[in-house]
């Protein structure tokens, strides 16, 4: 059986990774089945998480992985909808993605979105706090060897949806 293509939407909250995988699941082209941070954080419970919430976020961050590939050997495509940061409770964070993964076709997005856009979409929402983005920011992995980039600046999450689509199956 073949294996079912996961993309890694890699961006700090705010960033439209959210937005792109609503756009990408509209698509009549191609369709994937979501894992999430948001989604998977919520399987721990608020009191855990506020007694160690890096501890327990790290240790679902990788079952979400382990659930990507799981759907990956399944021959079904996958969009995980998180980021890749390296808090000392996950280092090395994006090398265990790639161990997880190595044997699974992996392909990671970097959506991009300049900082000070991303602070009033968060004042905007209301459910993030003004800063949050900057502090994943300055946790974010780096030499991450990314696919493709798509910038929610200047592209509606449609057209990201395009340029990942046609960068990543044509």
């Amino acid at each position: 059986m073949e294996k079912g293509r996961i993309i890694f939407l890699n961006g700090v909250t705010s960033a439209g990774k959210t937005s792109i995988v609503e756009a990408l699941q509209e698509r009549d082209d191609v369709f994937f089945y979501v894992v999430a941070n948001d989604l998977f954080q919520e399987m721990v419970g608020d009191k855990y998480l506020q007694q160690n919430y890096w501890k327990y976020l790290s240790e679902v961050i990788i079952m979400m992985y382990h659930t990507a590939k799981l759907y990956s050997d399944m021959g079904k495509n996958v969009l995980i909808d998180g980021i890749l940061v390296e808090r000392e409770e996950i280092k090395p964070h994006y090398r265990q993605l790639q161990d997880i993964l190595k044997d699974n076709p992996l392909d990671i997005v970097e959506v991009y979105c300049p900082l000070e856009i991303c602070r009033q979409r968060n004042i905007d929402r209301g459910d993030r706090y003004e800063t949050q983005s900057e502090e994943q920011h300055a946790l974010m992995a780096e030499n991450i060897a990314y696919s493709v980039r798509v910038d929610t600046s200047v592209q509606s999450p449609e057209k990201c949806a395009d340029t990942i689509v046609n960068t990543l199956f044509s």
